[in-house]
C-alpha cells in the first residue's frame, strides 16, 4: 500500500492499517470505534474527523484493496490475446487476490453487501468498473466466436463471480487455505466447457 504511505496524513493510515489488522480476525460487526481508536493509537474525535462512521471505514479500506486489484487486473492482461485467455487470467487473478488478501475477501464476500451504504459507495463503483471489463471481455469473445452468442453476457458473468465467491468462501470465514491454480483449472474448465463455442 505504498501509495497510501504519501498520499495519507499518519492519523488516518493508522486508523486504515488498524481496522484491517482488526479484521483478520473479528467481523466487522464485533469492532467498535473505541477499539478501533485504541489499536490504531489515536482518539476517536480522529476517526470521525476522515470517517463519517465504521461502515464509511470499512468501505474505504475495501475501496484501497480494490484499487489495488484492478491495477493487477489491468497488468495482468497485458500481452493476453483472447477472451477466453482473459478470462481465465481474470479468474486466476481473481482467486489469488482472496486467497492471499484475507481482509479483502472478508470484506467483499461477508461484509458489505448487507447495506445499502455500500452500494452508493466509491468502493462499489470499483467492483462496477470490474463488472463493465468482463462483460466487455465477454462480448469481446462473443464478436471473436470465442463464446457461445446465446448466452447473455450477464449470465456469464454471474456464473464467473458466483464460482469465485463461493470457491473462496471458505478462505474468508474459516481461513482455510486455498490452491489458487486447481480452483483456477477447475472454474476455468467447469465454465469455459460451458461457453466455449
Amino acid at each position: 500500500m505504498e501509495k497510501q504511505a504519501v498520499t495519507c496524513p499518519p492519523g488516518k493510515l493508522k486508523i486504515i492499517n488498524a481496522m484491517r489488522n482488526l479484521l483478520e480476525d473479528r467481523t466487522f460487526e464485533s469492532l467498535t470505534i473505541s477499539e478501533i481508536a485504541i489499536t490504531a493509537g489515536v482518539t476517536e474525535g480522529l476517526i470521525y474527523k476522515y470517517f463519517k462512521d465504521k461502515r464509511d471505514l470499512l468501505h474505504h479500506v475495501l475501496k484501497e484493496h480494490y484499487e489495488l486489484f484492478l491495477i493487477q487486473i489491468d497488468r495482468d492482461l497485458q500481452g493476453i490475446d483472447g477472451a477466453l485467455n482473459k478470462l481465465k487470467k481474470i479468474i486466476w487473478s481473481s482467486i489469488e487476490r482472496y486467497a492471499n488478501h484475507r481482509v479483502f475477501a472478508r470484506i467483499i464476500l461477508l461484509e458489505v453487501r448487507n447495506s445499502e451504504e455500500y452500494f452508493q459507495s466509491e468502493a462499489y463503483a470499483l467492483v462496477r468498473q470490474f463488472n463493465r471489463l468482463i462483460i466487455e471481455i465477454i462480448n469481446e469473445g462473443i464478436a471473436d466466436g470465442e463464446i457461445r452468442e446465446d448466452l447473455p453476457p450477464a449470465s456469464i458473468r454471474n456464473a464467473i463471480f458466483g464460482t469465485l465467491e463461493h470457491s473462496c468462501l471458505n478462505r474468508a470465514i474459516f481461513n482455510e487455505e486455498v490452491s489458487t491454480n486447481d480452483t483456477a483449472k477447475i472454474i476455468t474448465e467447469l465454465l469455459f466447457n460451458g461457453i466455449r463455442r
